[in-house]
């Protein structure tokens, strides 16, 4: 690319005094100033250090099996629908993270805050290479905003500060390549080089985030607001930026309508209706940048009507706002307009003209304007530098004061917002007291605390998801499913199994492709005692999705009722190959094995049950059974015991501890645990028999001399 002539150049540099005192603003030293940016980052954000994994980094992390393993890695570059998302160069990050400290989410919570440190030193690095007044107190601004809450304090936002950190980079090296957009005088040695870095680095800025697409229209931005103009060599330069920009983008599409199912009648909008969802979207980051409260997880979801004029009003005022800083350009310059278009430019992939499945719970969220903000922060920001530079020396401190409030104020909202990403619990229930009308915040709670077993309290939120919104086939899932966890305490009643089936159902009625509604109706007809039945639902789920794991169990479960185990051992392996975890599987392979006699597989499988869920008692009494068929009476004993600590009213694990008991010589021990089971079941011969010989063997040990 040829250099710019003479006069194309702008004037001036950052070499000047003043011009490095704005870049720092009060702290002088660019060495101190970037020092107190990196500990603004660390102790805002302080309550992350102690958050867990929430919404969605399950997928991401916790159960993203391709993490585990090198063909796993190869799995997240090569096989897009393994993942969520094709973003692998993110996925890669956590597949390194998973190797270092496994699960530990304090590792990965720290990563996304370092990011965005890195990105707040970009942030003012870059300004002030384009000479932006200001530079430290957007950079500052930025580092504090609660409105990036959402991208740093949940694990899964990686794509965001990765794919931010990698894209300021790339721009940076562009600058490099092509001095006349900033503010050096000259073309630095080597140039060329630079533009190879620039492109390299945003090419794997896309396979972060697809968010970073608008990098070459932000350049040209660049270009007209510092020259004016944007000439034939600035387009050629850009082209190849463009080029990788549309082939991701269209790869993100395809992977959105596709794999992430964002499709369907809810996304069949108009024109008109995607224009006033991106007027209204605009207006509403602009005043979150200026006004941060409340942030939420969830906002509300506007209703989109064309029949009512002021919807119109938005888009409209947006159009204005554009066309009056055109028109004023020469008075008051052409960086706010630039600042506008970048800001506005920035968040076209979201402002719903694209299908993204996030909008089925909210048109806008706090992530989706991570990228974007810059725009308007920088704005701000040199608005006030210069404000500042023109105040007498002696009222200067008044005024780095206030800015200094200012950011502390933000740091506070921030770090309190920070302290709700805690946990599940705590994200949701805050999600659900700003915004009570929410639908998806109650169906994710309900299933969170059915998870956890506490059904009442999640029956509670699953009806309430269900009256705000019966068309979601989510809502009505969860409602079945709880329907069907709670009948088991009652023994399956025909009643609670038929109301419960209802609701699944009514969800693959609504997603036909819902794998969990087929699984869930599996596992209903099941304890219904109708295994024909059931076996077409898991299949229904298994063609959906041939790696389900539950399904996988449920088929296995009703192989191995009707006697065909191998079939059954054939479908639980498979179940634990999708899912390595999956202590259910594991417990009913060990089952399956100690019925084949195969007791050294079986116990490997048994242990593996109750290591990664101990609270199930019958994979402790299962267990058991296996030791003791294998002479382990000692250790039978332990398990049995822990089976009637979990479940005490077991009477099956407390005859068989008696019984282990007795056999290791402990008469006095087993007759108590003999009179336990009879309490249980008064009716029982056998342990009747047990106990009085037991008793009987006890009076004779304690006669013998």
């Amino acid at each position: 690319m040829p250099s710019p002539t003479r006069k194309e150049r702008p004037r001036g540099g950052p070499r000047q005094p003043a011009r490095a005192t704005a870049a720092t603003g009060p702290l002088g030293r660019p060495a101190w100033a970037a020092v107190a940016l990196v500990g603004l980052v660390v102790l805002t954000y302080v309550p992350v250090y102690r958050a867990g994994f929430v919404w969605d980094d399950d997928q991401y992390v916790t159960e993203n099996l391709p993490l585990r393993s090198w063909p796993g890695l190869a799995q997240l570059w090569f096989e897009p629908g393994a993942v969520p998302q094709y973003y692998p160069l993110v996925y890669t990050t956590f597949w390194i993270e998973y190797h270092l400290w496994g699960l530990a989410p304090l590792g990965y919570h720290a990563v996304n805050v370092l990011l965005h440190a890195v990105n707040a030193l970009l942030v003012w690095r870059l300004l002030c290479r384009l000479g932006v007044p200001g530079a430290w107190l957007a950079a500052a601004l930025f580092a504090v905003h609660p409105v990036h809450v959402e991208s740093v304090a949940w694990v899964t936002e990686r794509k965001n500060v990765l794919s931010l950190a990698l894209a300021l980079s790339s721009m940076l090296c562009y600058l490099r390549f092509a001095p006349w957009m900033a503010i050096d005088e000259g073309e630095s040695p080597g140039a060329r080089r630079y533009y190879y870095w620039a492109l390299a680095l945003f090419a794997v800025a896309l396979l972060s985030k697809t968010a970073v697409v608008t990098l070459p229209a932000v350049l040209l931005v660049l270009c007209w607001w510092k020259r004016g103009a944007i000439a034939r060599r600035d387009v050629v330069a850009l082209a190849p930026f463009f080029a990788l920009a549309v082939a991701m983008g269209l790869v993100t599409v395809w992977v959105e309508s596709g794999h992430v199912q964002a499709r369907g009648p809810q996304w069949h909008r108009g024109p008109v209706e995607r224009l006033l969802i991106a007027g209204r979207g605009l207006w509403f980051y602009a005043g979150k940048l200026a006004w941060p409260y409340p942030v939420m997880f969830h906002y509300p979801r506007w209703t989109i009507d064309t029949g009512q004029w002021w919807q119109y009003v938005l888009p409209a005022a947006a159009v204005l706002v554009v066309v009056a800083m055109w028109t004023a350009r020469k008075r008051i310059g052409r960086g706010p307009l630039a600042a506008a278009l970048i800001f506005a430019g920035v968040l076209v992939p979201v402002l719903g003209f694209f299908n993204v499945y996030y909008t089925r719970y909210s048109f806008v969220a706090d992530h989706f304007q991570y990228h974007a903000s810059l725009g308007l922060i920088a704005l701000a920001a040199a608005a006030a530098a210069t404000a500042i530079a023109r105040l007498s020396v002696t009222r200067r401190p008044i005024a780095y004061t206030a800015a200094g409030t200012v950011i502390a104020a933000l740091a506070v909202l921030t770090a309190r917002q920070a302290n709700v990403y805690r946990n599940v619990e705590t994200l949701l229930g805050d999600t659900i007291a700003k915004n009570p009308d929410g639908w998806i915040a109650y169906a994710n709670l309900s299933a969170h605390l059915d998870a956890q077993g506490r059904l009442d309290e999640a029956g509670e939120l699953a009806q309430k998801a269900l009256r705000l919104n019966p068309d979601e086939a989510l809502v009505q899932h969860n409602v079945g499913h709880i329907l069907l966890s709670q009948s088991e305490r009652h023994g399956f009643p025909p009643a609670e199994l038929e109301e419960s089936m209802r609701h699944l159902r009514e969800a693959a009625r609504l997603d036909p492709k819902c794998v969990e509604a087929y699984r869930g109706l599996g596992f209903a007809l099941v304890q219904a005692k109708r295994p024909k039945e059931a076996r077409e639902q898991f299949g229904q789920a298994l063609a959906i999705s041939p790696a389900d794991a539950p399904s996988l169990l449920g088929m296995g479960s009703l192989a191995s009722t009707s006697g065909n185990l191998a079939e059954a051992e054939d479908y639980f392996r498979r179940a634990l190959a999708a899912r390595p975890g999956y202590a259910k599987a594991h417990h009913a392979l060990g089952v399956i094995l100690s019925a084949q006699g195969r007791d050294v597989e079986a116990i490997e499988h048994l242990q593996a049950a109750v290591e990664l869920d101990p609270a199930v008692a019958q994979a402790h009494y299962d267990l058991a059974g296996a030791w003791a068929h294998k002479g382990q009476l000692r250790l039978a004993a332990q398990e049995y015991a822990e089976a009637v600590k979990r479940r005490p009213a077991h009477y099956d694990a407390w005859s068989k501890l008696g019984q282990a008991l007795e056999q290791l010589g402990d008469r006095k021990q087993a007759a108590v645990v003999y009179r336990e089971a009879l309490r249980l079941n008064p009716d029982a011969a056998e342990a009747q028999a047990h106990l009085e010989r037991a008793r009987g063997e006890a009076r004779r040990d304690d006669a013998t001399p």
